[in-house]
Formats: structure tokens, C-alpha cells, sequence
């Protein structure tokens, strides 16, 4: 393949307008997960829950694989399994150690029933690849309206226990000896954690799940220590990396998920460049002296 075939095949935007058109309410559903990534993804920083992420994506993966084989509906097998694989986790508390073992069972155990669901499965190979990176599918509106409460009920919980639930995960400790519920929260989360997962692999797939749920707030974490604005920079991040993966997967003939990542990453290049650019230059611009530097290195970057 020479670079002219290669960029045809990344980027054509011939009846662009006209395929656009038939595909608004995918671009929504892309807005809508977004949101939902980038407002648990915060949390999942916070919590240090990438690695859970990931397990919980292979369950998930397995759950929808299931519902593809027997021909019951993808969505409600994905978040059967998501939550499974949450519940697990999350009750085990703040067992970290433990918790990493139970997760590094589940990833390889999750991806292999799954693989081979998908093996047995005699259907479209389409709609297998699609299950591990992710595609543009025609999103009708009650898909999206079910995909829109789903996301609604999610951050309207985070809403309520948002508080409790920040102060457990900066300090579990403290948290539990001031009274909070950190078990129970734990597991809360964790539900709502495997709700989103279940929802963002209908877009990015299970293999690449956390460009969306982990990727926009690590990004976000290199540039301020707010929590307000580290919220909005996620969301921020989260929005356009989904909505412009979407749009630009639409001028060509890749999945969606190399489009998405892409500009997930681009985003972290961008923050963490930013990040040491500030940390080396201080906050006044001036250059740090190396026992200056030496001291601010445990420093978080102010917003």
C-alpha cells in the first residue's frame, strides 16, 4: 500500500455530508459517553482503579460476546457481565494487593470466554470485531434515549454520593474512622464503574475502554490538581476525543477506536508536555534551580 492509498483509507471525506446525516444520533451517543467517561474517569484516578478498568472490560466483553452467540441483546449481556466483575471487586474493600491478584484472574479468564463465544459464533465477523475495537452503528432513538438515562442515573448517583465518596477515596483511612461507609461505597462505585464500561464498549470496544475512562483524567491530572477543573478538563478531553474519533472514522474505512485513541493520547502528550514545561519553569516562569526543582518535585502543580 503506498501514502496514497494509506490516507484514502484513514481519511476520505467523499459524501461526507450525506453519511453524517444518517449517523446524528451515534455522534450524540458519542457525546453522551463522553460525559460518562470523563466524570467516573476522575473517580477512577482517584481510586487507582485503571488496572480494574480493564478487567472489568474483559467481563464485560464475555458478557456481550454470550448475548451475540445466543442471540439476545449486546448491551444487557455487556453489563450483566460488567457487573459481575464489579461486584467481585468491590467487595473486596481496600484489599489492594488482593485485589490486583483477583483482577489479573479475571482479564485472561473474561477474554478467553470470550474469544471463544466469538469463535462458536456463525454470525456477521463484523459484529465480533466490533465487540474488541469498537464501530459506528446506526443508533436509533430509543437506543439512544435508554443510552441517555443509563448515563443520567449514573452521574445522578456520583451526584448524590459525591462528597462521601471523594473523601474515601483520598483517604479510606480517615473516611472510615469519621463514620463514612467506605465498604459500601466501594461497591457503589464499582457498579456504576461496570454500568459505564458495559456502555463505552459499545463504542471503543472492550480492548481500548480506557481511552475513554482513564486516558481524558490522567490527561487532566498532568496539568492541574483542582478538582474542579480536572473534572472539566476530563469531560472536556473525554467529549472531544469520542465525538471527533466518531466524525473522523466517518471519512474513512477504519474502526473507531484508532480515531478515539489517537486524540485520547494526543491529549495526554499535549498535558504531560505542559505539565513538566511548568514544573521545570515554576510558576513564575522563572527557570528552577536544581535544589529548587529537587523540592518541588513532591509539589502538586497548582491550577
Amino acid at each position: 500500500m503506498n501514502l496514497a492509498d494509506f490516507w484514502s483509507t484513514v481519511f476520505s471525506f467523499e459524501n461526507y455530508g450525506e453519511i453524517l446525516a444518517l449517523v446524528l444520533n451515534s455522534v450524540w451517543a458519542g457525546a453522551i459517553l463522553g460525559l460518562l467517561g470523563g466524570v467516573v474517569g476522575t473517580f477512577v484516578m482517584k481510586r487507582d482503579l485503571a488496572f480494574a478498568v480493564h478487567g472489568i472490560s474483559e467481563l464485560s466483553f464475555a458478557g456481550a460476546a454470550f448475548a451475540l452467540l445466543i442471540g439476545a441483546d449486546v448491551v444487557t449481556g455487556s453489563l450483566v457481565g460488567s457487573i459481575a466483575a464489579s461486584l467481585v471487586i468491590g467487595l473486596m474493600g481496600g484489599r489492594a494487593r488482593e485485589k490486583n491478584s483477583v483482577i489479573g484472574v479475571l482479564m485472561p479468564f473474561g477474554l478467553g470466554l470470550g474469544i471463544l463465544f466469538l469463535a462458536l459464533y456463525q454470525g456477521r465477523a463484523a459484529n465480533k470485531f466490533g465487540l474488541l475495537t469498537g464501530q459506528i452503528v446506526a443508533v436509533d432513538t430509543v437506543q439512544l434515549q435508554t443510552l441517555a438515562v443509563a448515563a443520567a442515573l449514573v452521574i445522578g448517583v456520583l451526584v448524590v454520593v459525591w462528597r462521601p465518596l471523594t473523601f474515601a477515596s483520598v483517604d479510606p483511612d480517615m473516611a472510615f474512622a469519621r463514620g463514612v461507609p467506605v465498604r459500601f461505597l466501594s461497591v457503589v462505585f464499582m457498579v456504576l464503574l461496570g454500568v459505564s464500561v458495559a456502555l463505552s464498549i459499545q463504542v471503543v470496544g472492550a480492548l481500548l475502554v480506557l481511552a475513554l475512562l482513564i486516558t481524558p483524567a490522567a490527561a487532566a491530572l498532568k496539568v492541574t490538581s483542582s478538582p474542579t477543573l480536572v473534572l472539566a478538563l476530563s469531560v472536556g478531553f473525554a467529549m472531544t476525543a469520542t465525538v471527533g474519533g466518531i466524525l473522523l472514522a466517518l471519512g474513512g474505512r477504519l474502526p473507531i477506536s484508532p480515531y478515539i485513541t489517537t486524540l485520547s493520547f494526543l491529549f495526554y502528550v499535549v498535558c504531560a508536555v505542559i505539565g513538566w514545561v511548568r514544573h521545570r519553569t515554576g510558576r513564575n516562569g522563572r527557570r528552577l534551580r536544581p535544589a529548587e526543582d529537587s523540592a518541588q518535585r513532591t509539589t502538586p502543580i497548582a491550577a
